[in-house]
């Protein structure tokens, strides 16, 4: 092995580490605000539709800032937009709860600054960074390999809130979450996107317009932001407004963290066997049956009679699905139009995903408190898993003409 060849992997191999230690602390800590609410409904007079519509304004932000981080991280590098974006997530998740936190200022520190925090530490950014250290015949792998250590964080955190919120308070938790932020803001200066030299792709002079442009003029480009837009109402959804569905039903709370849990434990699975199966089979039938085996869960989750078992099955199942379709998803992206400008591209579609995340946990929250359960939000759901297993099978998964004839 050349010397060069070797700082190249070097090089690849440390932003893949630090991206996925980057990813496991901002969705870890993301995955837990769903076990908030009775605190924030006791402590700071938060109701249903208020709290649905904070997670709701976060998941907007998230998917609107992805794009201008994309950008900054395809101008400037990576580790500056992460670094960047951590900072918003530091101060939300301090003003949360040292700060003015009640009315507006609930919905300025859960939704809007915690919300561009997510916008470039989470998913999307990182990974994309990491995609462009990669060749087609390993990248999927990589980017799943990413999505999975995230799904530890989902694992991990539900169980250590749900036991600091009895022994220590939602304050002191939050506190906790604040410092391993900060941890992350360090390890995000090593995510460095690849110079000149390291570039796996023949370079192109193309603009950011001008990708855009060619994307938007993509037929199954628009097919992945539609269909990416069930998956954020999906998970969102369940995410949000599930820990107060399993009690409504009777259930305890434990469950419900158990539930978060077990989708972060399965999730890991489910993105390591997606991010294989890409590199072998076509990736939106990978798609297509991710979004129908997820109506297939929420339907056995929803009318069969509440359990700890069924609630237990609901979790691990729709956890093998949760995020298994990111490395399919962002490979299609990548396998389209090239990695120049991933961040930007696969931030646009998962702009799509937030949007789709917005209305998961406001519609939720809202159909609770006006009909008195969520069974309008799961009909909906299984409605959109349906839409998206059909809209995926037309996608073509070929390589545009600029790339063919470079």
């Amino acid at each position: 092995m050349s010397s060069e060849k070797f700082i190249k992997n070097k090089t690849a191999l440390i932003t893949l580490i630090a991206a996925c230690v980057v990813v496991l602390i901002s969705l870890g800590v993301r995955q837990t605000f769903g076990l908030f609410f009775m605190d924030f409904k006791n402590d700071l007079n938060i109701s249903t539709t208020q709290f649905g519509l904070a997670i709701g304004i976060q998941m907007l932000l998230w998917g609107l800032t992805g794009p201008i981080f994309g950008a900054i991280a395809d101008k400037y590098g990576g580790h500056k937009a992460i670094c960047l974006a951590f900072i918003f997530y530091i101060l939300g998740i301090y003003f949360l709860f040292s700060g003015p936190n009640t009315g507006i200022f609930f919905q300025l520190n859960l939704g809007i600054l915690v919300g561009i925090g997510l916008g470039g530490t989470a998913i999307s950014i990182p990974m994309s960074i990491v995609g462009k250290h990669f060749p087609l015949s390993n990248r999927t792998i990589a980017m799943s390999i990413v999505t999975a250590v995230g799904s530890l964080g989902y694992f991990i955190s539900p169980f250590y809130t749900s036991y600091s919120l009895i022994k220590n308070g939602w304050v002191d938790t939050l506190f906790v979450f604040m410092v391993f932020l900060f941890i992350g803001f360090i390890v995000a200066f090593f995510v460095r996107s690849p110079s000149l030299a390291q570039t796996i792709e023949k370079p192109n002079d193309q603009s950011t317009f001008d990708a855009l442009k060619e994307a938007i003029k993509n037929k199954s480009y628009i097919l992945l932001v539609a269909g990416f837009f069930v998956c954020g109402f999906h998970i969102t959804l369940v995410g949000t407004h599930v820990p107060k569905y399993v009690i409504d039903r009777g259930l305890e709370s434990w469950t419900a963290a158990a539930i978060l849990s077990l989708i972060g434990l399965f999730n890991i699975f489910g993105s390591l066997l997606s991010g294989y199966l890409s590199i072998k089979i076509s990736k939106k039938i990978i798609l297509s049956s991710i979004y129908a085996l997820r109506g297939v869960s929420i339907i056995f989750f929803i009318f069969l009679p509440a359990s700890n078992i069924n609630a237990f099955i609901f979790g691990a199942s729709f956890g093998f699905l949760w995020l298994s379709t990111v490395p399919a998803t962002s490979g299609i992206v990548a396998h389209i139009f090239g990695t120049k400008y991933l961040g930007v591209l696969y931030g646009i579609v998962f702009l799509s995903h937030q949007v789709g995340s917005f209305f998961g946990a406001f519609l939720g929250g809202l159909f609770h408190d006006l009909y008195g359960s969520y069974d309008y939000a799961w009909y909906l759901a299984i409605a959109l898993s349906v839409f998206a297993a059909i809209i995926h099978i037309p996608i073509k998964e070929q390589a545009v003409l600029r790339l063919k004839t470079e």
